[in-house]
């Protein structure tokens, strides 16, 4: 658990210093106050959390402190201290949201059993928040919304909603979402639309690899009746049919590089004229690309236009591999199982621990959209309601030898070592390349530069 902060609200002195020398020989960051008044402008300055109040102080009392910390600052912790004749006052507290108490004149015995159980409170606290963010990072209207939650409990997935949140505030600009094949690329982009303005409005998904070069324009622009053999009646185009809305356009990286300039025309001008006719359509639409493809390096030898990698990146996301985020999988194995549990009317009483730890230790190449048809598959061969390993089926060769991370945070800290080591090592051995280091480490060029940046590796 991270260093806690501590505010002591006590109007006497001996006492403030002395449960401050505790904490503070404790590893704690600590803040002191006389008065109330004093207490509340530290609390709108600091995150604070833990608050230790007397419970006869000056100004107000201290269960009134406490309501009111409990009403501004639901987050922090509270503990009382009380004087021999203060039980009545110490059970009210309690009621209204204390985790403990110790009384004057106290040993420092007390302080510290009352400060652990709240340590220990605390840490509960975040357990049972994290396992709900982890069943749903979002609301449960953008789950009904685009179909199934956005799964995970790793900092990657809170970061990729964090992102999804800030950009959908935002009414046009254009979103580049990178990631490997079965990472979820078109569940951010349907995530962004539905957090934003727009969603009251059409979301077209479009596969650029699908479109044959001959029908680009009519496909993405529209044509008139009688403009060319087969066109038979007016036909909107996707930019037309998105107006107000979002247009998703997965795999751009295979558009014939000759139809480029005409898509960031369009862009720029955010206007389209059909085939066949001279007019132009006034179009509004958020444009949301994905690649599983890097498009810079393809700009730099001329596979992709450099213009338009840089009109459409306005905003990136990157969606790591599932092996580069082992915590999302038990998560996201449970939601699969429950899924395809009810969907077969097939009641599941017990899966197999060893299921977990096999898969955890899978690379999964083909990421979460592998580990949902994986889980599919298991629940049709399954004849009873026992899941277990010898259900699945994946390649023995994709199993990593890699340490997981671990929850000690001793471990931890040596892990993230070993792994800004490794990362030093690589970039040695591909004379400062990024991509050939990256490709060294198993692992993304956009992963790799991640960790550089968090290891302050220049």
């Amino acid at each position: 658990m991270k260093d806690l902060k501590v505010l002591i609200l006590d109007d006497e002195q001996r006492v403030r210093d002395e449960v401050e020398e505790f904490l503070l020989d404790n590893k704690f960051t600590v803040f002191k106050a006389e008065l109330p008044s004093v207490a509340f402008k530290i609390l709108e300055e600091e995150v604070i959390d833990i608050a230790i109040l007397d419970i006869k102080l000056p100004q107000m009392d201290g269960i009134s402190v406490l309501k009111k910390v409990k009403e501004e600052y639901p987050e922090i912790e509270v503990i009382m201290i009380s004087g021999h004749g203060d039980m009545q006052s110490v059970i009210e507290a309690m009621r209204l949201g204390a985790t403990d108490y110790f009384q004057k004149p106290f040993r420092l015995l007390e302080i510290n059993n009352a400060i652990e159980r709240t340590k220990r409170f605390i840490k509960l606290n975040h357990k049972i928040k994290d396992f709900e963010s982890s069943l749903s990072l979002l609301s449960k209207e953008l789950h009904d919304k685009i179909g199934h939650r956005l799964l995970g409990k790793s900092k990657a997935i809170k970061d990729i909603v964090n992102l999804m949140t800030k950009v959908a505030k935002s009414y046009d600009t254009s979103v580049l979402v990178t990631g490997e094949s079965g990472t979820g690329k078109e569940l951010i982009a349907r995530g962004i639309h539905y957090l934003s303005a727009r969603n009251k409005h059409y979301f077209h998904s479009v596969n650029c690899s699908a479109i044959p070069e001959t029908l680009f324009e009519s496909e993405f622009f529209g044509h008139k009746k009688g403009s060319f053999t087969g066109a038979t009646e007016d036909k909107p185009g996707w930019f037309e049919i998105s107006n107000k809305g979002t247009l998703f356009m997965d795999e751009i990286s295979d558009m014939p590089i000759n139809q480029q300039a005409k898509l960031l025309r369009v862009l720029e001008e955010k206007s389209v004229s059909k085939v066949g006719s001279r007019q132009s359509i006034d179009v509004d639409v958020r444009v949301v690309a994905a690649s599983n493809r890097n498009l810079e390096e393809m700009s730099e030898n001329q596979k992709f236009r450099l213009d338009l990698y840089h009109r459409l990146s306005s905003f990136i996301i990157h969606i790591p591999p599932l092996r580069e985020r082992r915590e999302d999988i038990p998560v996201l194995l449970n939601h699969f199982i429950k899924e395809y549990s009810d969907k077969m009317a097939q009641p599941i009483k017990y899966v197999d621990p060893n299921i977990e730890k096999e898969l955890i230790k899978y690379n999964f190449p083909g990421n979460i959209r592998e580990l949902k048809n994986m889980v599919e598959r298991a629940l049709i061969i399954c004849d009873g309601d026992e899941l277990l390993l010898d259900h699945f089926q994946y390649n023995q060769k994709n199993i990593s030898n890699e340490v997981l991370p671990s929850t000690d945070e001793n471990q931890s800290m040596d892990l993230e070592q070993t792994e800004k080591n490794m990362i030093l090592k690589a970039l040695e051995q591909s004379g400062g390349n990024k991509s050939k280091a990256a490709s060294l480490l198993n692992i993304t060029w956009q992963s790799l530069d991640r960790r550089m940046k968090k290891y302050d590796i220049g």
